[in-house]
């Protein structure tokens, strides 16, 4: 079946270097990798270089659903482009780029044939808007980059 790509994105007031840093480091993907508030990220870990893996535990917070996200990194070109494969061979490729505006974050992914892709578009988008609202909030006490 051939599936055409999504595309989401999102403009964050941030720098690029804290963009990068707060979408692949494990202990900032915990706190925003999730697309709505009845849902939690309760663990992440990151080997951001191609061929290691990318994990996440997607829950419900009353515990009635659950999954585990998985991914081989393909291409990592920091701070601008990460590109992973999903264990069921879908592809995914970030891209971050200085704006006027700030930094605009761009995710083109395959989407999964079984649920609706609008669905899908709009439950990533979530996810990433989650993750424009995280930055933005740790930037109003710049993190500590050396």
């Amino acid at each position: 079946m051939n599936i055409t790509p999504t595309t989401i994105s999102t403009t964050i007031d941030t720098t690029l270097e804290a963009a990068w840093k707060f979408y692949t480091e494990a202990e900032h993907i915990v706190q925003w990798n999730f697309a709505s508030d009845d849902w939690a990220c309760p663990s992440a870990s990151v080997d951001l270089q191609p061929g290691g893996e990318y994990k996440t535990r997607m829950e419900s917070k009353d515990g009635t659903m659950g999954f585990d996200f998985e991914a081989v990194y393909s291409d990592v070109s920091a701070p601008e482009q990460l590109s992973y494969i999903l264990t069921d061979g879908r592809k995914v490729n970030t891209h971050f780029s200085e704006t006027s505006d700030g930094i605009l974050v761009t995710t083109i992914f395959d989407p999964e044939d079984s649920n609706d892709h609008e669905m899908q578009r709009a439950g990533w988008q979530a996810i990433l808007d989650n993750f424009k609202k995280y930055a933005e909030l740790q930037m109003e006490t710049p993190p500590d980059f050396e």
